[in-house]
């Protein structure tokens, strides 16, 4: 007994790693055979034709070369061999303002905030690793943290720029945290658009079954190629309910994503391989959290829509014991998780108040 005491100590944290990870792969299976019984219940209610229908998109939809938006750039990174392609809007030499992504998601939803801010900043929408017209490395390892972390700072580096203004939303959100922890200095203000601080979101999935449940989607993206396949079936219908269903969409009050606008998702994931950049993302997700350095010393503005469908609105509040500096919280009643397209004209207001606010505190 003495000495199973002993190795109690050492014997706890492999036991925990082993719990961890059968939750994960458990929790991973039941997520797959879900999404198969759906797959089931369409071929059977609707007949494989109609299942497997996937309409031919050729050319893009016009919103995306609107000019109105800014200038489709490329910028080629020497140390990882890839392009990255992004929209920018302003002068060159203003401020730099870079906007991250989410899932499923690409430089276009930043559409409201690059009309808006270009008048002050460099805006620059980017397609994140793996997105629409930037490169894709075809393996999973390429999509680690320290590899998404790193593109950013190449991206600030070959622009010209030092720091900049980060705004991110969803998993561009996370990205955005992570940088502002790594390098603090590129950072002047940090903008988070409903994705909680890393370590909170990691401690609350664990603890708390609603949000487990509510982020089964990176339970089942851990599965090779049948994520990809569920979201191409039925002319990606998947992929259409998520911007417009009841339970996931835009509110009936926010600004409901136009024909025109839908059809641009649909035609950037519908190209050939598409959806497997953005899926890895998500694949090495539990083997780089928790976080070993997790302090955020920059000023931070946390938006939130309270009716977001996938993310607990308390992980927003606790959020904040990670921000050394000042930090703000706003919560905006009846707004999903799509918050810069739901509620583009409050979002970028209460973008620019807390800009020039951090200005004249300064000052």
């Amino acid at each position: 007994m003495a000495g199973l005491r002993d190795r109690l100590p050492r014997l706890l944290p492999a036991l925990r790693a082993l719990l961890y990870w059968a939750l994960v792969y458990g929790y991973c299976g039941l997520c797959a055979a879900v999404q198969l019984l759906k797959l089931v219940r369409c071929v059977v209610g609707q007949g494989p034709a109609q299942t497997f229908r996937r309409a031919a998109r050729e050319q893009p939809p016009a919103c995306l070369n609107d000019p109105s938006l800014g200038t489709h750039c490329y910028v080629s990174i020497k140390d990882s061999g890839l392009r990255f392609h992004y929209v920018a809007a302003g002068e060159r030499g203003k401020p730099l303002m870079l906007l991250l992504h989410g899932f499923p998601e690409f430089w276009y939803s930043w559409r409201h905030q690059l009309r808006e801010f270009k008048s002050e900043y460099r805006v620059v929408a980017l397609d994140l690793r793996g997105y629409g017209e930037t490169d894709a490395p075809l393996h999973q390892e390429n999509y680690k943290l320290d590899c998404l972390i790193t593109d950013i700072k190449d991206i600030l580096d070959s622009l010209g720029y030092s720091k900049c203004v980060l705004i991110g939303h969803d998993w561009g959100g996370m990205i955005a945290w992570l940088i502002a922890i790594c390098y603090p200095e590129m950072v002047t203000k940090l903008i988070v658009i409903n994705f909680p601080h890393p370590n909170v979101f990691t401690e609350y999935i664990l603890r708390h079954p609603v949000q487990m449940f509510k982020s089964s989607f990176y339970y089942f993206f851990q599965i090779p190629r049948f994520p990809e396949f569920m979201f191409s079936i039925n002319d990606f219908k998947a992929l259409k309910h998520l911007f417009t269903s009841q339970s996931t969409g835009i509110g009936r009050k926010g600004c409901r994503l136009t024909t025109e606008d839908l059809e641009a998702y649909v035609y950037v994931f519908s190209q050939p391989g598409a959806l497997s950049g953005p899926i890895n993302h998500y694949r090495s997700i539990f083997s780089c959290l928790p976080l070993k350095h997790h302090m955020v010393s920059t000023p931070t503005l946390l938006l939130w829509g309270e009716n977001d469908a996938f993310m607990e609105v308390e992980m927003a509040e606790v959020t904040k014991i990670y921000v050394k500096n000042y930090f703000r919280l706003t919560i905006l009643s009846e707004a999903s998780h799509w918050l810069q397209q739901d509620q583009p004209d409050i979002v970028n207001k209460l973008i620019w108040t807390f800009l020039k606010e951090e200005t004249r505190r300064r000052e």
